[in-house]
Order: structure tokens, then C-alpha cells, then sequence
């Protein structure tokens, strides 16, 4: 086979590149063109474009037909199909790797906007929901706390909840815990598609704050699956300054969410707890429940007084990037909080109505259908009279009936349907 090699091709002119005007087609394996202007038809195969530089300048119309892979970062242009793969950030934003753009929080309130119940309760030494709607407390013999919906947070958010010790226990017995819950109905996971080969991975981000630097624990139990947990770990590396963590959730085929309105997962922030809960190791992939595997890291929240846990910006989406924190409006969040709980808060007075010469009703419809009958009522029984039926009460509606007076009111109505 013949060979041709030269140091230099010009045009007939001596003036510069040499013109192809019926093409050029140039192959072989390590190819190297250095100030290559390419026009017309021509054929480049196994070819370096830049020589020294990492650009590649494409001048006029061009036409990439089959895939291309650009850079190490493996950015893939599908010219098959038109897709576009490997982006994650555009203009330094991140964007979903799976999932819709809008609703994809999983979270009821992560910014702890809203606070129904109360924007503080103290002297706190049992589980259950005080301040931010949806945040339940799970605390079992470890100090006495205060909570509050702070008016402090991270830029591009005014509110946060705080649990502070008031109490100390710097010794915790072994059954000793105190964590921080949000717990999610089953009908709302089944996005994540768990128990199928198709299951998909999500991602938890959030922001926190607290006194205590170190290691601290984060769990995700699966409650119609026996407790299937899965649990991480994170570091607070500088105290009283606010620090935003990500953690991946790979997917579980194995997994299961009943398609109902009971709770299918329940989230856990881990402040303290004694050995019984402290002993094991991080489950980063999905296992059958171990209490010693639950708080590897154990932050100590709670071993002194005026020690605290500070969390907000929750969010929970399914892919593995963590996106900008999904933002609703207050009206909205408002809405997916009164399925919880209701709070008859600025609606004044509720005036019943008669339905004899002397007895009367007093019936509210709800804004919008509780997750389930309220486990508990309690409101203001206004004017005189004797309230003889409350069982009409339902997720729908508030009801009751009054003997002895025609000029009943209802005031501080209050329901809960929280998930316990």
C-alpha cells in the first residue's frame, strides 16, 4: 500500500488550507488535525479536534447524526431518539433526575410554615404532635422539652421547628429514645413502586441547626412492612449555624406501602437515645427491623439543658439529585395540613341553627375531608342548653345537637386525624 507524507497542504494559491470542492475524506486511527476547517461533504473518522486545546468550535450549520458523547461528565446526545441525558444543573440549578417538575415534595409543610395547634408548648415529656403541623414528637422517658415554630431559618425560609431541653438526662437508660416523625399515608408512596422490580430510588434533603456537632442519625421504617428500615447517617459540623444535608434513598424491591390511608413510612430524626438503639450500624440499603442499627450516631441532643434540634426545608423526591426546595403557597400547604388536623382558628363563631321550638343543631362542613374520622373533638359550647349528640360528627363535617336552647355557638373548634 502506498504512503503520502507531507508537512504541509495548501491551496494552488500558496495562501492558505487547501479547497476540497469535491470533498474530503479522511480515516485512520489517531488522526490529529490541528486548525481543521471543514466545509461541504467530508467524512471524519478516529479524529483529536483542538490539538492542545479541549474545544471543539463548530462555525456555520452542522449536523451530529447517531449519539455523541460530549466530556467526562458524559453528557449524551441521542440524535436516534432526541433525547438529552447526563445534564443535571442548568445556570447552577439542579433538576429532578426522575419525577415530575411540580408536586414532587413528598413532604406536608417542610417549610414549618404553618403551626395550628400552637407556636409553642413546654413542660413536654410524651410522644405526640404540639407545634408545626405534621412534626410528631416519639420520646420515651428522655428529659422534658420544649417546642416552637421558630420565626428563624436558612435563606429562602422564614420558619423552622425547635425542640430544646428543658430537663437534661445525661445518662439515658438502654429503652431511653427522642426523635423527631413525619409519618406519610401508604396511598401517597405508591409512586415510589416498592416491592417491584421497577422500584425507584429517591432522595431527602433538609436543613438543621443545633448546639451539639457530630454524627447524627436519620431512619425511614416501612410500617406496613414490619418496620423494614433503612437508616443513615450525617454530620452537624458546626454548631448554631444553619447547614444543608442530602441523603440518597435506594429503592427496595422487596418493599411494600398499603394503598391506603394509614401509614405506610414514617421519617425519623434521631436527637438521643440510650444503647438499646446505639449498639449496631448505619442499614444504608433496606432491613428487616433492628433497633440497634436505628442510632449508630448519636447526636446527644438532650444531655444537657438548653441543648436543641432545629430542622427545616424537608423535602423528599424521588431520583437521586436533590433539587430546590419545591415552594407551595401558604394556602396550599394549608389545605394538605387540614386533612390532618383542623384548627377553626380565624372563622370566628359557628351559630347553630333550630330544628324544634327548643332544641337546635350546630353543623360546619369541613374545607376539606379529613384522612379519617377525627380521633378527637374539642370545641366551645356556647349559650345555654345541653349537647345531646355529637355522633354525626365525620372527616367531612363537624355536628351537633343541643336540647334546651335555640342559641347554640361553637367556638376554638378543633379535630384531629393525625397518623399516631
Amino acid at each position: 500500500m502506498s504512503k503520502i507524507q507531507v508537512n504541509d497542504i495548501v491551496n494552488h494559491f500558496d495562501t492558505g488550507a487547501p479547497d476540497c470542492p469535491k470533498g474530503l475524506n479522511v480515516t485512520g486511527t489517531g488522526v490529529t488535525a490541528n486548525s481543521l476547517n471543514v466545509s461541504g461533504v467530508s467524512t471524519i473518522s478516529n479524529v483529536v479536534v483542538g490539538g492542545a486545546t479541549t474545544e471543539l468550535i463548530v462555525n456555520g450549520d452542522a449536523r451530529v447524526t447517531g449519539i455523541l458523547t460530549v466530556g467526562t461528565a458524559s453528557v449524551t446526545l441521542n440524535g436516534n431518539d432526541g433525547t438529552i441525558s447526563g445534564i443535571n444543573t442548568v445556570n447552577g440549578v439542579s433538576f429532578p433526575s426522575a419525577g415530575p417538575l411540580g408536586n414532587r415534595n413528598l413532604i406536608i409543610n417542610g417549610a414549618c410554615r404553618l403551626a395550628q395547634r400552637a407556636t409553642s408548648s413546654s413542660g413536654n415529656t410524651s410522644s405526640g404532635y404540639y407545634t408545626v403541623d405534621r412534626i410528631r414528637v416519639a420520646n420515651s422517658s428522655l428529659g422534658t422539652w420544649t417546642y416552637t415554630q421558630e420565626s428563624d431559618g436558612p435563606p429562602g425560609f422564614s420558619k423552622s421547628w425547635k425542640a430544646e431541653c428543658t430537663t437534661a438526662d445525661a445518662s439515658p437508660s438502654a429503652s431511653d429514645f427522642m426523635l423527631m416523625n413525619i409519618a406519610i399515608e401508604g396511598q401517597d408512596l405508591q409512586v415510589l413502586d416498592f416491592g417491584n422490580s421497577t422500584a425507584k430510588s429517591s432522595t431527602i434533603s433538609f436543613w438543621v441547626k443545633s448546639n451539639k456537632t457530630g454524627s447524627a442519625s436519620f431512619e425511614m421504617r416501612q410500617k406496613d412492612n414490619s418496620d423494614r428500615t433503612v437508616s443513615f447517617g450525617y454530620t452537624i459540623n458546626t454548631a448554631d449555624t444553619w447547614e444543608y444535608k442530602v441523603i440518597n434513598i435506594p429503592a427496595d424491591t422487596a418493599g411494600l406501602f398499603d394503598d391506603n390511608t394509614g401509614p405506610g413510612i414514617r421519617l425519623g430524626w434521631w436527637l438521643n437515645s440510650g444503647s438499646n438503639y446505639t449498639t449496631g450500624s448505619h442499614a444504608t440499603t433496606w432491613e428487616a427491623d433492628d433497633n440497634a442499627d436505628r442510632n449508630p450516631s448519636n447526636l446527644g441532643v438532650g444531655g444537657a439543658v438548653n441543648d436543641y434540634f432545629q430542622i427545616t426545608g424537608i423535602q423528599w423526591e424521588l431520583g437521586n439529585q436533590a433539587t430546590p426546595f419545591e415552594h407551595r403557597s401558604l394556602g396550599d400547604e394549608l389545605i394538605k395540613c387540614q386533612r390532618y388536623y383542623y384548627s377553626q382558628g380565624s372563622e370566628g363563631t359557628f351559630y347553630g341553627q333550630r330544628y324544634s321550638t327548643s332544641n337546635s343543631f350546630v353543623c360546619k362542613d369541613l374545607p376539606v375531608t379529613m384522612r379519617a374520622d377525627p380521633a378527637t373533638v374539642t370545641y366551645t359550647h356556647g349559650g345555654g342548653g345541653e349537647v345531646s349528640a355529637t355522633s354525626y360528627t365525620r372527616a367531612s363535617r363537624f355536628q351537633i345537637y343541643v336540647t334546651g336552647d335555640t342559641t347554640v355557638n361553637v367556638t376554638d373548634l378543633r379535630m384531629d386525624a393525625e397518623i399516631t
